[in-house]
């Protein structure tokens, strides 16, 4: 099932409509005796080379991604195991309070990737007082119950690039591959394989009936699909993707209960 629906999101409704055209138009060339040898470096200029930069594009913001969420969640428990191990006396109050502040900025930045940029505001605005909040534990509940101050310092340097670490998360979720560049591929995209008509009618004139239509196909399907996977790695939070990231809060307070 998971990979119908991997599939199923490369080759979608768009998929379908753009082939239909593509054969649509072939048939009209070959009834109409339109062929013409277009040069297929046109495909490479104008779709097939700025999809890859894209996707390659993509991929690597998702990896950054990926180090900066590892960075949050090593620092905040490295924050808690301070609040376990480092104070001379400590208790399940204090514990249960670091694990419920970072399950809740985990939550905090799940939520607020999962949603539009358009609703960026409001949800930015609870991350950043989790972190208050986690500075403010390091101070009273840290410090205030007889942690070190330079011990409190280290606490406060995790802190700090947990910040840092989401900084550049958030700053990857809010800018993507330049629109014009995508707006460049998806009009390419659309039109090529019907404008290519001509060069379908002609290559197919050799060809056996039943296999006609098999290139303007698997042309479309090709550049469609590429330009679908290019979509979907865009935003590596959306989970709508097989990439995707999934920012598990759950487990991660779970984890921390570990001894």
């Amino acid at each position: 099932m998971n990979k119908l629906k991997q599939i199923s999101i490369i080759i979608n409704l768009k998929t379908i409509i753009i082939v239909i055209l593509a054969v649509l138009s072939t048939y009209l060339c070959r009834k109409f005796d339109l062929i013409a040898e277009f040069p297929m470096t046109l495909i490479a200029t104008a779709v097939v080379f700025p999809i890859v930069f894209s996707i390659g594009g993509a991929y690597k913001r998702r990896e950054n991604a990926l180090a900066k969420y590892s960075s949050i969640k090593a620092h905040g428990r490295a924050i808690y195991f301070a609040s376990r191990d480092w104070l001379e006396s400590t208790d399940d109050q204090i514990l249960d309070k670091g694990r419920r502040l970072l399950g809740e900025l985990l939550n905090s930045c799940r939520t607020l990737f999962l949603h539009p940029i358009s609703e960026m505001g409001k949800y930015e605005e609870n991350v950043y007082k989790k972190f208050s909040e986690i500075s403010a534990f390091i101070k009273d509940d840290l410090r205030g119950n007889g942690l070190p101050s330079g011990e409190t310092s280290r606490c406060n340097q995790f802190l700090s690039k947990m910040i840092v670490a989401f900084e550049d998360v958030k700053h990857i979720y809010q800018y993507r591959t330049p629109r014009t560049l995508s707006a460049f591929s998806d009009l390419f995209v659309t039109i090529l394989p019907v404008l290519y008509g001509p060069y379908f009618a002609a290559v197919s004139a050799d060809y056996a009936p039943s296999l006609v239509y098999v290139l303007p196909v698997m042309f479309t399907m090709i550049l469609v699909s590429l330009d679908n996977i290019q979509e979907h790695l865009e935003n590596p939070f959306d989970q709508i993707g097989a990439d995707d990231i999934y920012i598990n809060a759950e487990k991660y307070v779970e984890q921390l209960g570990l001894e």
